[in-house]
């Protein structure tokens, strides 16, 4: 029999606690015999003190198994469950389009994300902006649509890691949010616990990342694969850069609108196009539906440049509720703003440097995302047109489009555009869209 107290005092002293005493703890969390006092004691002596990855790993594995573990045995999937998770950016509308192209190359991908948070968008709401769509459907039609399409984006269901939802609700009100081994915890076991075959992590860095700075991402990037894969989850982490808005927009439908154009082909912003290139390639590499990169890279493009990835799209959002011909008419479903109108430079110049936070938070300040849980959004605000970093801007090249409601917010939404980008005389130095693969053979590098 173990007690709280005494794990947490073995925690703030500095000594290793053992799988079974986590699991006591973790399942103290779930049933309530652990109090939000002991629950917040742990996570502050936990973020001064850390863990061992055997103590992350039990951690992890612990709160997956909290709740309801998914099993895709009784469906007989000819191919493998494969994701991918983001730490979150601004205009990172990547999983509208990666879903639906791993499953055009054989995968299955129960999708289980998230809404907003803070200055970053969330996939759940931007399919809310599509009339009909069901982001939360019980289990039945989840695993059919699944099955019968290969892919179903969802939110998470009520059952799936209950303790995670007590933690973290009570680590945000306790200042203990920001700690690499609960943060690992914290996103692998929701994932984990849709059992899957591999899972692809995009791990942001940059002014719009949730983490600090760049040694801060890759320290999270490295606890993550090394915890996936110890938890028998072949994961690898893609580095990406989040120095700028990822998509050409950041909005609700207004990216659900450029995951479409991407899908058909009319447009792909060629950043947005590497990265969801990448992370795609590596649930193919990971899941064995490719030898190597280049054969993942040719699958992928075929079925973009054949319609198959569209069409499941297509499939997933009809399956879940939305329109058959969204696809075909997206604009004739997705609200838009009273006012879209351009915002201007006070000087000509180069787009030097964007503090994309201020971006994601202008979105925010609009209606798009959420000051505090509970609220409503408005899901056709927004910002389209984003200039690139590099781009020249003059009084013909505007910064971006904004998508507001009245004439008071497009002008605040002006002013956080004037702020966030810098204009200079020269174009900065490229960065690259992704700055290296962290794959579980790597953790014996220091």
């Amino acid at each position: 029999m173990f007690l709280a107290q005494e794990i947490i005092r073995k925690k703030r002293e500095k000594m290793a606690l053992s799988k079974e005493e986590i699991q006591f703890f973790v399942k103290g969390i779930t049933d309530n015999s652990v109090s939000e006092g002991q629950i917040a004691a742990f996570g502050m002596a936990v973020y001064f003190n850390d863990m061992s990855m055997d103590e992350r790993i039990a951690l992890t594995t612990a709160m997956r198994d909290s709740g309801t573990v998914l099993n895709w045995d009784s469906l007989q999937l000819d191919g493998p469950v494969i994701d991918k998770h983001s730490t979150g950016g601004v205009g990172d509308v990547i999983s509208l389009m990666l879903g639906p192209m791993a499953a055009a190359c054989g995968g299955y991908v129960p999708m289980i994300s998230g809404r907003g948070l803070g200055h970053t968008g969330g996939t759940l709401d931007k399919f809310d902006a599509i009339p009909g769509y069901q982001t939360e459907p019980d289990s039945e039609l989840f695993r059919k649509v699944v099955k019968e399409v290969g892919v179903a984006i969802i939110g998470q269901t009520g059952d799936l890691v209950p303790a995670d939802k007590r933690f973290y609700s009570i680590r945000d009100n306790t200042a203990t949010v920001e700690s690499i081994p609960l943060i690992t915890a914290s996103i692998l076991s929701k994932k984990l616990a849709c059992s899957l075959d591999a899972l692809a992590m995009d791990v942001k860095v940059g002014s719009g990342a949730f983490m600090p700075t760049y040694q801060a991402s890759e320290e999270l990037a490295r606890s993550i694969v090394a915890v996936a894969n110890g938890a028998g989850t072949k994961t690898t982490a893609l580095l990406t850069d989040m120095n700028q808005v990822l998509a050409s927009c950041a909005g609700n439908a207004v990216e659900v609108l450029e995951a479409v154009n991407f899908l058909t082909g009319k447009y792909r912003n060629p950043r947005l196009y590497e990265v969801t290139m990448g992370l795609c390639s590596e649930m193919l590499l990971l899941g064995g539906l490719a030898a190597n990169e280049a054969e993942a890279r040719s699958k992928l493009n075929a079925v973009l440049d054949n319609g198959k990835a569209a069409e499941i799209f297509a499939r997933m959002v009809s399956g879940l509720g939305g329109p058959v011909d969204f696809v075909e008419h997206p604009e004739k479903y997705l609200p838009q703003a009273k006012i879209i109108r351009p915002v201007y430079a006070e000087r000509s110049g180069f787009a030097y440097s964007m503090d994309t936070r201020e971006l994601g938070l202008a979105v925010v300040t609009l209606g798009g995302g959420r000051r505090k849980p509970g609220d409503a959004l408005d899901y056709s605000v927004g910002l389209t047109q984003v200039c690139a970093l590099g781009h020249e801007i003059n009084a013909d090249k505007p910064l971006a489009m904004v998508h507001a409601q009245s004439e008071s917010a497009f002008e605040e939404a002006a002013a956080a555009v004037r702020r966030a980008i810098v204009i200079g005389d020269s174009a900065p130095e490229k960065t690259p869209e992704i700055y290296r693969a962290i794959r579980a053979a790597d953790l014996q590098e220091k």
